[in-house]
């Protein structure tokens, strides 16, 4: 390949994963991968500087400035990236090249946090605003709602100047992020990667009671700019902020030679397994603030700092077994288990295999050596096997067609790569079908709260969703025990279940959570077989004359009404006086009537459930995704993905104003 093709190919794919890692945290290769194929092209560039040009991701700071959180704000200082280095060698010479040109100079060695910068503007001691690196150059956006909910962000200071600002960064220590991601089990969402994506995506969250919820941190590492007070160095800075109640960087080392600079970056290293959080390098910065300005910057890195990025740690180790487990939504997760290795400073028995995909493309069986890495990560993973040192009676592995737990059947996602346990009774995810049963979406048990679902199925008062209009038969039981708490919120919840039990049967067939019967399939379902009973007994034929409803939702159907605990469940249901039935709703002829509607985005005064409501009472229909059979796209503010499928799509897109006006509504 010519050094122009190598060189255009290597912007093309830096440029995708900087988007992919900056604006849509959701990062594709890992940071090590990332740093690598930078290196190589800034190399080539050198090699070639006729090829370079201003447009070069070499040439700038990584990321866009986006409109989610907030408004646009003009960054009063740029919030540059920093210069890499990789090896002993460049860091030396990043030192040597300090004390040439300034006189004795003090370095400072500190963790380099893996989150997301956000910048503090305080004014007389208040806190003004809160930004992100956006662009990092002219714009960041406006976070300051959801700054005011982390628990290390400062609202007031104490002594304050005229004007402070400071930079840190936002991340999630690993605690909390395994929370997160227990909660996105619970509620059927999609975990989050790493810490980093989901400090990132939660910063920007329109809603700041989910920021508050995610128990984000920050460590402020840098003064950006000061009115009213003077500081002559970093540390001396740090004194004063920490002063004031604010959390800097952890155990910074302050350094005056290349050997004590290396040093500090392999104490870091060594300790970096023993963090509550992740770090993805170390940082060298002049402590100097005098020396900082003599030296300046360059349009994307200050000249005056590098961040060291540790080599990925790897070792051997041998296969013991692959565990499986099931989680809260049914998904089959493979785990290695192996002989442990000590990585970054900690002993590393386990890692995710994630799914029989991974598995296939490793080629890997008990009784393997695997290579185990953590790339600057917490989280161990299997690189490669070897081998040529595998045994004899080696088999690659395969997720059985069986549950591990409660021995039904499993099957493969449609286009995923998850294998699930197709039993909604299976005790490894009832709590999930639980709280899927009781959900908004499903028969709108208010108050009935994931706590007391944990804490109900923990106590083996609910085995299945028939065990909850059964709940009243211990009401004494659970007042005295307290698990919904005293005597007038239990009797609450008590008495909105005996109510829920009147809900149409739409309601009843979404909670069931039937593999792809969603609250749409559902109404259309019974609102063409009019009562479970006719359901119940239905032939696929007859399923998938519904329409949009295929022969693989039909499939799911009939065996969710063929298994034996499935039909026992719905007949105590119908036992305990839960409706059966579904009534025609009355629907109003309008410009909407048999006509597809998408919605999607924020709307000025409608939910997303009450502008389905009002689409579906005027006759239309409500679906989640765009296609050509869409006829329009209700479109708010932050619309995303949807709106841009439309528009490539050629769907008509209306705005709330102009629903009410299809609509007849006087707004």
């Amino acid at each position: 390949m010519r050094v122009e093709e190598q060189i255009k190919e290597l912007r093309e794919k830096i440029n995708y994963h900087s988007d992919r890692y900056y604006n849509q945290d959701s990062p594709e290769i890992t940071d090590y991968e990332f740093d690598m194929m930078m290196r190589e092209l800034k190399k080539l560039e050198k090699e070639h500087p006729e090829l370079a040009t201003e447009d070069s991701p070499t040439k700038h700071v990584g990321g866009t400035a986006k409109r989610t959180a907030g408004v646009l704000v003009a960054h009063n200082v740029p919030m540059l990236s920093l210069q890499d280095v990789f090896s002993k060698e460049e860091v030396c010479e990043f030192v040597e090249q300090m004390r040439e040109q300034l006189d004795n100079p003090e370095f400072v060695v500190e963790y380099k946090i893996d989150g997301l910068s956000m910048a503090l503007r305080y004014e007389q001691g208040n806190l003004a605003l809160a930004l992100t690196r956006g662009d990092g150059v002219n714009f960041g956006e406006d976070v300051t709602a959801n700054a005011k909910v982390i628990g290390d962000v400062k609202k007031k200071l104490k002594d304050a100047p005229e004007y402070l600002e400071i930079r840190g960064e936002v991340y999630m220590k690993n605690e909390a992020f395994e929370r997160v991601n227990e909660r996105q089990e619970l509620l059927g969402k999609k975990p989050f990667a790493n810490p980093r994506n989901c400090a990132a995506g939660t910063l920007r969250q329109l809603d700041s009671s989910v920021t508050k919820e995610r128990e984000l941190s920050m460590f402020v590492f840098n003064i950006q700019q000061v009115r009213g007070m003077e500081f002559a160095t970093h540390t001396e800075g740090y004194e004063f902020l920490k002063k004031q109640g604010i959390a800097v960087i952890d155990d910074y080392k302050v350094c005056r030679t290349a050997e004590e600079v290396w040093d500090a970056i392999c104490a870091i290293g060594e300790n970096r397994g023993n963090l509550a959080y992740d770090i993805d390098g170390a940082v060298v910065k002049i402590n100097s603030y005098a020396d900082r300005e003599k030296l300046g910057s360059t349009s994307k890195v200050p000249r005056w700092a590098v961040a060291y990025k540790y080599p990925p740690e790897e070792k051997e180790s041998k296969l013991l077994d692959i565990e499986l487990s099931v989680g809260r939504t049914g998904r089959i997760t493979p785990t290695a288990i192996f002989e442990p290795v000590r990585l970054c400073g900690t002993s590393v028995s386990r890692a995710t295999l994630h799914n029989q995909d991974f598995i296939d493309e490793l080629d890997i069986g008990v009784g393997d050596t695997i290579v185990v890495y953590k790339s600057g990560e917490i989280i161990p993973k299997v690189k490669e096997v070897k081998k040529e040192k595998r045994p004899a009676d080696w088999k690659r592995f395969l997720i059985p067609d069986t549950c591990p737990v409660c021995g039904a059947r499993t099957e493969r996602e449609k286009d995923t790569a998850d294998i699930k346990c197709t039993s909604p009774n299976c005790p490894a995810q009832l709590e999930r079908h639980i709280i899927n049963f009781v959900g908004r979406d499903a028969m709108d048990i208010k108050g009935f709260g994931t706590v007391y679902i944990e804490d109900l199925v923990r106590l083996g008062y609910i085995k299945d969703v028939a065990d909850i209009f059964e709940l009243k038969k211990y009401r004494e039981e659970l007042i005295e025990q307290g698990i919904i708490g005293k005597e007038k919120n239990t009797d609450k919840l008590l008495d909105t279940i005996e109510k829920a039990k009147q809900n149409d049967a739409c309601k009843l067939l979404t909670g069931f959570g039937i593999p792809n019967v969603g609250k749409a399939a559902a109404k259309s379902i019974m609102k063409y077989f009019k009562s479970m009973e006719r359901l119940e007994h239905a032939t696929a034929e007859e399923l998938t004359a519904v329409n949009d409803i295929g022969e693989i939702s039909a499939q799911c159907i009939r065996a969710f009404f063929e298994d034996e605990k499935n039909q026992e469940m719905v007949e105590r249901l119908k036992t305990l006086g839960v409706n059966m039935e579904t009534k025609e709703a009355e629907t109003i002829e309008s410009a909407l009537t048999g006509k597809t509607v998408v919605v999607t985005g924020t709307l000025p005064n409608l939910g997303r459930k009450e502008a389905a409501e009002l689409i579906e009472k005027y006759g239309g229909k409500v679906s989640g995704s765009v296609s050509k059979k869409t006829d329009y796209v209700l479109a708010g503010e932050n619309a995303g993905s949807k709106l841009d499928k439309a528009n490539q799509l050629g769907i008509t897109v209306i705005s709330e104003e102009e629903l009410y006006r299809m609509l007849n509504i006087n707004m």
